[in-house]
């Protein structure tokens, strides 16, 4: 079986460096990177301006050219975050995190440098988990119902409502009005328009980008628009800057694998976006870690861990879509719909009957991501550049991208004004010192939670047992009971911890 997967592999790479697909693949791959630095602008944007093109491209061509603009984008996307506090793809939101505090710091060079190894690192595995393991992954997705879906999703929200640091309070209001704003729109049981306000431009429900956007972007140029110096002024500009150090390489080795297995894991499963495998990869990497204070002030692990989950993503989703025929995203329906257009139908017979594409897709993975590290070891250097320009021009000009993308998404201004209102938002919730990350995390998972939840509900006929009849779901509900008995134990102690403080003691004492 292995003997036959590397001669499919070994015959992948003979189609992949065919001279017009390599063409393709390094076109698509370089547009996407690109692309992928601009706010607002991103893959689903450039594959849908490029999706006509494919009408008269082979099918072999035309499927290397959406992938390469795919996985490029998810690398591009991290630039912006991470030197910009930008998320110019709303799964690099939690790269905002920890990336633009290290930018601050004068490491957003290193910062890039271990998100682009991770990338590569996680890609590479998934590609071989792609190569080995596609059967058994996809008997696993077979497994997973509406029952299961909804209890690995609470799981995702309950861990990643704990991501916030300071209050946990706090971190729980913003993660309901996360699940607050994703239930604006139309019902998709019922068609009933719910919270919309008689608002026809809300039937579809808020924008992921402006959300995103404005909560990130705009929210951190609003706090920051009185500042007349560049961002993260005084930091160094030397090559050897630029590099991670040996500790950060050692700090990152663990967190990329295990943002690999998340990555891995949200793949195989369709209906998961990126955002929410970022979101819980972070969320994981806070709960292992021994010193969880760092988080959010500039701890290089939770770079790598997201970074590395979203690659993993990128790779394993294709399993699905090829296998299946069941997109895992949008930018997943896109290729999909490409395959369609050329006749193809995308099944469990797709290896078999097209092998040509299957593997030389395959193949053309490893050639993109090594061509996206040709790419970007040199261009780091030109992206700490950008530390240099004065914020009165560089945001301005981001503010126009983030307009134009956004308004690019519907063609319509209210996405725009979408944006400047979560921007205001953004800005009174980061002052008053609240984390906006979890409203997005909220806003992407309780969709799915709310139609899986409903869809399990109606197949066993109102029965909630079901949840802890199906061994899976009954694993994931009993981990999401253990987490919140942790929490609120955890809650206690600290409770308890302050009241027996001798000076708290002291100080109640003197006041009696």
């Amino acid at each position: 079986m292995i003997e036959k997967a590397l001669l499919d592999l070994m015959y992948g790479f003979g189609i992949a460096f065919e001279p017009h697909n390599l063409m393709w693949s390094i076109f698509g791959v370089i547009a996407g990177n690109l692309i992928g630095v601009l706010p607002g602008l991103g893959a689903l944007t450039a594959m849908s301006i490029l999706l006509p093109l494919t009408y008269v491209m082979h099918p072999v061509a035309a499927i290397l050219m959406l992938a390469g603009i795919f996985y490029g984008s998810m690398y591009g996307g991290a630039i912006g975050a991470i030197l910009l506090n930008l998320p110019v793809h709303p799964p690099h939101a939690v790269a905002c995190l920890d990336g633009y505090p290290l930018t601050l710091q004068g490491r957003g060079g290193a910062a890039l440098a271990v998100a682009m190894i991770a990338s590569f690192v996680a890609a590479s595995i998934g590609i071989l988990i792609m190569v080995f393991f596609s059967p058994l992954l996809v008997e696993i997705a077979f497994k997973f119902g509406p029952a299961e879906l909804f209890s690995i999703m609470l799981l995702g929200l309950l861990a990643g409502s704990t991501m916030s640091r300071g209050s946990a309070v706090k971190g729980v209001a913003m993660t309901l009005l996360g699940l607050l704003l994703g239930v604006v729109g139309t019902d998709v049981n019922t068609g009933t328009m719910r919270f919309t306000f008689g608002l026809m431009h809300l039937q579809d429900g808020v924008d992921l980008v402006a959300l995103a956007m404005g909560l990130f972007g705009v929210g951190e140029f609003l706090l920051s628009v009185n500042k007349m110096s560049t961002v993260g002024s005084g930091a160094r500009m030397r090559f050897r800057d630029m590099r991670p150090t040996r500790s950060e390489l050692k700090k990152s080795f663990f967190p990329m694998l295990r943002g690999t297995a998340v990555g891995t894991l949200f793949g195989v499963l369709p209906g998961t976006g990126p955002t929410i495998t970022t979101f819980v990869a972070y969320a994981l990497e806070r709960k292992v870690s021994k010193t969880p204070e760092r988080f959010g002030h500039g701890a290089i692990e939770g770079v790598a861990s997201p970074e590395a989950a979203s690659h993993s993503k990128t790779q394993v989703d294709f399993i699905p879509t090829m296998s299946l025929g069941i997109p895992g995203d949008a930018m997943m329906a896109l290729i999909l719909g490409a395959l369609l257009i050329q006749g193809i139908q995308p099944g469990p017979q797709l290896v078999t009957e097209h092998p040509d594409i299957f593997w030389g897709l395959v193949a053309s993975f490893w050639v993109g991501n090594l061509l996206l590290i040709v790419l970007n070891i040199p261009f780091i250097g030109l992206w700490v550049k950008l530390l240099q320009v004065p914020y009165k021009y560089l945001y301005p000009a981001a503010l126009f991208f983030i307009a134009i993308g956004c308004f690019s998404t519907q063609n319509s201004l209210f996405e725009v004004g979408e944006v400047l209102l979560f921007g205001i938002l953004g800005a009174v919730l980061r002052y008053l010192d609240f984390s906006v990350a979890t409203i997005l995390l909220g806003y992407v998972l309780g969709p799915i939670v709310e139609e899986n939840f409903r869809r399990a509900l109606l197949l066993s006929r109102g029965d909630l047992l079901v949840f802890l009849e199906r061994p899976i779901s009954a694993g994931f509900i009993a981990a999401s009971a253990l987490l919140i008995g942790v929490q609120i134990a955890a809650f206690v102690w600290k409770v308890l911890k302050r009241r027996n403080q001798p000076g708290l003691k002291q100080e109640k004492e003197a006041a009696t």
